[in-house]
């Protein structure tokens, strides 16, 4: 039998073809940073369950974001830490909140770089969850007045996107139709629209503060086994008035993201959450991963599945290791 005429390896056999062939790329372009926002002045707290990420004061923050702005990195998302807490989250809806003025001392102070707000109470809640408590039942309609009044404060903050992460049925009509009203017609809205229940999240909890006091939030995130319906849930937020669409986890939801690039004409977005973060970190700590392999080949995953736009805290890393 004759050899195959077709030899894969001949376009790997040196560095210089496998670039010219290589049909994924990322950028810094692609990358939106988080950050955690906390009150006071010249406070940097590391989290320890986030090896390499910071709760910082607002000072701090704007170093961090002219930091991040140098190395061509798109936006940053801020996640704001309160001194105060209610069971209706009031202080993330209060003009004068800790994330709103982070939004105005970063667009002040830095220029070119993009600043996502992420809306939604429950790191403004003393029960934790993502939605207005009632006899142990999260109330859908009663809490879309909350999100209204918090994407309406950032934007009038200087915010340039806001992004609705709360699952709520019906909140990015709710909101769309509020800045619209408001006089921000052309503010965007990045959805979290297939937002899953997922234990990754762990992690992100411990940075904010933000864990539910009593029971889970699978009445509101999506069932990790349920394909189609993160479709209806993509399908309802363009509907709705979405700008971008988010998948939230992204690693463990690759099929998810490949799907809604085949389906949606906007552009995807896809998190890369704080405990797919802390894994290759814990990994990479006790030498059982190469960290800057594990972080790239998971970021180039994420891409190649079809994500225009990565959240991720590998952010400034990945755009070094990219220049």
């Amino acid at each position: 039998m004759s050899f195959p005429i077709q030899r894969l390896r001949r376009l790997r056999q040196h560095e210089v073809f496998r670039r010219m062939v290589r049909e994924t790329s990322l950028a810094p372009s692609d990358f939106i940073y988080p950050l955690f926002v906390v009150e006071g002045r010249d406070r940097r707290e590391e989290i320890a369950s986030m090896p390499g990420q910071f709760r910082l004061s607002v000072d701090l923050l704007v170093k961090e974001a002219s930091e991040v702005a140098a190395l061509g990195i798109s936006a940053i998302i801020l996640f704001g830490i309160p001194d105060r807490k209610d069971d209706r989250g009031s202080s993330g809806f209060d003009a004068n909140g800790i994330v709103q003025r982070a939004v105005k001392a970063v667009k002040d102070q830095v220029s070119g770089l993009m600043v996502v707000t992420d809306v939604c109470i429950d790191e403004y809640t003393d029960h934790g969850h993502c939605g207005i408590v009632k006899d142990g039942r999260i109330l859908n309609d009663e809490t879309l007045d909350c999100l209204r009044a918090m994407a309406r404060t950032h934007a009038q903050a200087g915010a340039d996107m806001v992004a609705p992460s709360d699952m709520m049925d019906g909140r990015v009509a709710a909101i769309r139709a509020e800045l619209d009203q408001a006089g921000f017609p052309e503010l965007p809205i990045m959805a979290y629209a297939a937002k899953f229940a997922s234990c990754f999240y762990a992690p992100f909890r411990d940075a904010a503060f933000s864990s539910p006091q009593f029971g889970d939030r699978q009445s509101y995130q999506m069932d990790p086994a349920n394909f189609r319906e993160a479709l209806r849930e993509i399908a309802l937020d363009v509907e709705e008035g979405a700008d971008i669409i988010m998948v939230k986890p992204a690693l463990p939801y690759l099929d998810i993201i490949a799907a809604a690039r085949g389906r949606i004409l906007l552009p995807v977005a896809a998190y890369q959450v704080s405990g797919e973060y802390s894994m290759i970190k814990a990994a990479a700590a006790a030498g059982w991963l190469d960290e800057s392999r594990a972080m790239m080949e998971s970021l180039l995953s994420i891409k190649r599945a079809g994500a225009d736009l990565i959240l991720t805290y590998f952010a400034k890393d990945a755009a070094r290791l990219l220049g």
